[in-house]
């Protein structure tokens, strides 16, 4: 193959065929294609694009560039979701035994947060003896025994991914709909499940700023799953503020219990149900959306989710006691710090940017893939937009990890609230299904 003449190709907006596709992902995981070279591939793909068929034919070849998950026969559907990221989304958590207890299996494949997006799998690394690293054979025994596992990508699981999204990462061309696309379903189509669910989000703290763009992202992922065999759905929903009351890893992890023990904030509930009640109803499970979201709110509220929480946890090395010492606390960081309101009215900003870019920089999150994660640090107790407070209400807490720290983030935390004098119109969490 001459890559060279491939490069050239795309560059001037020329189709390439599955077979000079799929020799480009083998050769680049075998290593016979320079970084250089790859990367101005991928920064034509970002100009030019690539049509429905290219995008199918990089995404089964990223698919099989490595191992894939091969479960035995089984009367339980194999699902998943997947989420686009954004802040304080803790869905997974209380999603995946909730799944389980609802007659499916779930090898949730899951990833770490990079910028102002938590990762599923830094918030799990906050419960005491948790391993998020786990071989095939073992993700395999636990979601036929369990039902449900959340963990990272095996080292053999689409390589081509990790060497193209590392590449991305550092050539800005992380923001191409192909790329996104086959970068999320080839992982997720490894795992050779029968239906999936999809949480594409828009707004000011998404990786997709605008509805239309989010949609535009949604439908090619939908199309595509749904042609390569897996029964896939869209929720188009909205990041504008942090989803729930509390971001930053353990904070998350202790609302996502509460969510599991039938308490927590309602978004997060309604979002959890959400995509419990598509894949019901995605799979016949239930005869129609009213059925399966019937079925899910019932099965959360009978505690067998919060049981089968201790399984997965106890499954993953995870040291319960330990755990449940954890979550009688009120804080683990060094310092908390009450935002208050300067005056009474009406919440009607809490900007998710702004808190996502807080909790960074507290150490929450990762300026480059090789940061140091804090685990305890985040916010709290937030208020939500459209609530009333009173002059000096508490609008959130911070926790940070010394009191430097907590005087730097303060002021900026205290901007993302603003307060007007009349309630606004609530939105809609849930804007479109697919």
């Amino acid at each position: 193959m001459n890559f060279l003449s491939l490069i050239e190709a795309k560059r001037d907006g020329k189709i390439l065929s599955p077979d000079q596709i799929n020799e480009l992902i083998q050769r680049s995981v075998a290593g016979d294609i320079p970084d250089y070279q790859m990367a101005a591939f991928l920064m034509a793909v970002y100009f030019q694009g690539l049509n429905n068929a290219e995008t199918r034919a990089l995404t089964l070849a990223m698919r099989d560039s490595g191992e894939k998950l091969a479960f035995p026969k089984d009367p339980r559907p194999l699902v998943d979701k997947h989420s686009t990221g954004g802040v304080g989304d803790k869905v997974s958590l209380p999603l995946a035994p909730l799944l389980a207890c609802l007659g499916f299996r779930v090898p949730m494949i899951s990833g770490r947060g990079l910028g102002i997006t938590g990762g599923t799998l830094d918030k799990l690394d906050a419960i005491p003896g948790f391993k998020t690293s786990l071989p095939a054979e073992r993700i395999l025994e636990l979601v036929q025994t369990v039902g449900c596992i959340i963990c990272g990508q095996t080292e053999r699981m689409v390589p081509a991914d990790k060497a193209l999204y590392a590449l991305r990462d550092v050539t800005g061309t992380v923001p191409s709909i192909p790329l996104i696309v086959a970068s999320i379903l080839s992982k997720k189509l490894a795992e050779g499940l029968d239906a999936l669910v999809l949480d594409v989000k828009f707004g000011a703290a998404a990786f997709m700023p605008t509805l239309d763009q989010a949609r535009k992202l949604a439908r090619a992922m939908v199309d595509l799953g749904n042609e390569c065999g897996v029964t896939t759905r869209a929720l188009l929903t909205r990041m504008d503020s942090p989803l729930g009351s509390a971001a930053g890893n353990w904070l998350e992890v202790k609302e996502a219990v509460d969510c599991l023990d039938g308490k927590g904030p309602d978004d997060l509930r309604q979002l959890v149900i959400a995509c419990a009640a598509h894949l019901l109803a995605e799979t016949g499970k239930a005869k129609n959306l009213e059925e399966g979201r019937q079925q899910a709110v019932d099965c959360l509220a009978s505690g067998g989710p919060r049981k089968k929480w201790d399984q997965m946890l106890v499954g993953q090395g995870a040291d319960l006691e330990a755990l449940g010492e954890k979550l009688k606390g009120d804080h683990h960081s060094a310092v908390v710090i009450e935002i208050k309101a300067p005056r009474a009215g009406f919440v009607s900003r809490a900007n998710a940017r702004v808190i996502g870019e807080v909790i960074r920089d507290c150490g929450g999150g990762r300026l480059t893939k090789g940061s140091a994660i804090s685990y305890e640090v985040g916010v709290d107790r937030m208020v939500k937009p459209g609530r009333e407070v009173g002059k000096d209400a508490v609008l959130v807490r911070l926790h940070a990890t010394d009191q430097k720290q907590a005087d730097i983030a303060s002021p900026k935390l205290a901007s993302a609230f603003e307060i007007t004098d009349k309630p606004g119109s609530p939105a809609d969490l849930i804007v479109e299904v697919l």
